[in-house]
């Protein structure tokens, strides 16, 4: 268990919401572009929001969709749907007209609040919603920060608050290894988690400006963004869309004191040509989350802004923090964090689940505390799978040290066997770091006749580096059986929708290429 004191836990992110319109009406909450809203005016949209989906029959038991781009609406758009009650299903406004169908077929949503830019797609599955609200340029709409001006008039819109155990998110997984999973969230485990992560890494009351780059229907962008800025009764700054420029402007004239990222928005902005002009003195905190951040990207950014940058870990399915690096107490390079209060994390054997392992020794990571989902929503079979005598079996392989720190080796799917070795890929892609003309790196197992499984590496490098030298490179640090069969230099790594490197696609590619062959 955490050593660390769990603070204040609001019995829900609404009434989290509420208490800060009334303590701080006049704080300035959000800003996007040239747009921004106080408590008082976030409050009041949300509630009016809320009441319009109450007329409409969305309420208690039902499901809204929100499909929509950074913006002020999509943040009153979650906090609305979820003040009326209903569970909020924050959609990848980039997913096409087939990856959502799919997913409604699962989630049974009644409603949808969408943009301008979704339009096109949402208007080819608006038959399976009983209510729908375009927010933005479309026809006859109205943006959702219409009632910012009924703010002043007092009780004019009383913010309505959700119980507790009521599903707060419906929240699907990426779907890199598969159909997407509905993550099922109540209230109560998503409050929890914020006060869990404000123990380890506390934010200043009305001190904080929180600067928004991933897209906020992310688990982690809604933890780390849009929720943690109104429990620190703070400022939370939009990005509407990521670029080095954009970003880079954004935390010099906002004065953002805490960044949200991921390895490759600091990959990306280290390496845009105005980044070593860009004064990002206001930086007193970085945060990285969505996947590993290497020891060689924190060791870079850490140097070049002399800001820290605590990672964590989490999943989905864990509201999603699980464990942090202290921002007063130790850090460690390389592993994520202690974990945070009310929650026990043990490490047990990959072929026997009930077998816990000893300090030091790796394997699966299974985790318990209150912010644990209800379950994958519709699917019973994989919702046993994950959560099994109170604990969350998790897929990732990691260790404990005696300090309680944990370090990620791989997903549990991820790892190969070569030659009857335990291979994970994450110790190869953080060798590959190491080497000064690599930029970006992912290996992947594939199948093979003669060693069951092999490496293959691909590699976005400077020029001059060739696929020698980083071989060379790894032969001198890594066990043979490890060494990558194959390395490919490439331009580009394919993507999520939420920036992670896409193995499943590499994988793909890498069977096309073998099918060729034969």
């Amino acid at each position: 268990m955490s050593a660390y004191s769990m603070p204040h836990v609001w019995p829900t992110v609404v009434h989290m919401l509420d208490d800060a319109a009334r303590r701080a009406p006049d704080h300035i909450a959000l800003i996007c572009d040239e747009e921004q809203l106080t408590y008082r005016q976030y409050a009041a949209c949300v509630s009016g929001l809320a009441g319009e989906l109450n007329r409409a029959g969305l309420g208690e038991g039902e499901r809204v969709v929100v499909y929509m781009a950074n913006s002020l609406d999509v943040a009153i758009a979650i906090y609305g749907v979820q003040a009326a009650g209903a569970q909020v299903v924050p959609m990848n406004p980039a997913y096409t007209v087939s990856e959502l169908k799919q997913v409604l077929e699962n989630a049974n949503a009644r409603g949808i609040v969408y943009d301008e830019a979704g339009r096109a797609v949402v208007e080819q599955v608006l038959a399976g919603f009983d209510v729908s609200y375009c927010v933005g340029a479309c026809e006859g709409s109205q943006r959702l920060t219409r009632w910012a001006g009924q703010a002043e008039l007092a009780d004019s819109l009383p913010l309505p608050l959700p119980e507790p155990d009521a599903p707060a998110i419906l929240q699907y997984t990426g779907g890199t290894t598969g159909v997407p999973k509905g993550v099922s969230l109540r209230h109560s485990a998503v409050s929890s988690n914020i006060s869990q992560r404000e123990a380890l890494v506390p934010t200043r009351a009305g001190q904080e400006r929180v600067l928004a780059i991933t897209p906020l229907f992310h688990s982690y962008a809604m933890a780390m963004g849009l929720y943690l800025a109104v429990y620190a009764r703070s400022t939370l700054v939009i990005v509407p869309r990521y670029r080095p420029d954009i970003v880079l402007e954004a935390i010099e004239r906002e004065h953002i004191t805490l960044m949200l990222g991921s390895p490759t928005i600091y990959a990306g902005l280290m390496g845009y040509e105005g980044f070593a002009q860009a004064d990002l003195s206001s930086l007193r905190l970085c945060s990285s989350g969505s996947s590993a951040l290497s020891e060689e990207t924190l060791r870079r950014w850490e140097a070049a802004t002399g800001c820290t940058v605590c990672e964590g870990y989490g999943q989905t399915e864990a509201g999603p923090v699980i464990a942090y690096n202290p921002l007063h107490g130790v850090r460690k390079t390389g592993a994520v964090g202690v974990a945070v209060p009310d929650t026990e994390i043990q490490i047990v054997d990959v072929q026997d689940s009930d077998k816990v392992l000893p300090t030091g020794e790796v394997g699966e990571i299974r985790v318990r505390g209150p912010q644990l989902m209800t379950g994958y929503y519709g699917r019973p079979q994989e919702t046993a799978e994950a959560l099994r005598g109170g604990w969350l079996y998790t897929g990732d392989i990691g260790r404990l040290d005696d300090e309680g720190y944990l370090t990620i080796c791989d997903r549990k799917k991820e790892m190969a066997i070569v030659s009857g070795f335990n291979v994970y890929p994450r110790e190869i892609e953080e060798a590959l770091f190491r080497h000064p003309g690599v930029k970006e790196a992912a290996v992947i197992g594939v199948p093979d006749a003669y060693r069951g499984e092999v490496l293959v590496a691909y590699v976005i490098a400077d020029s001059g580096v060739g696929e020698q030298d980083v071989a060379d490179f790894l032969a001198q640090r890594l066990v043979k059986y490890k060494w990558p069969s194959a390395i490919h230099l490439v331009d580009s790594l394919p993507r999520t929708g939420v920036g992670k490197i896409d193995k499943k696609s590499l994988r793909a590619l890498m069977a096309e290429e073998s099918n060729g062959k034969h």
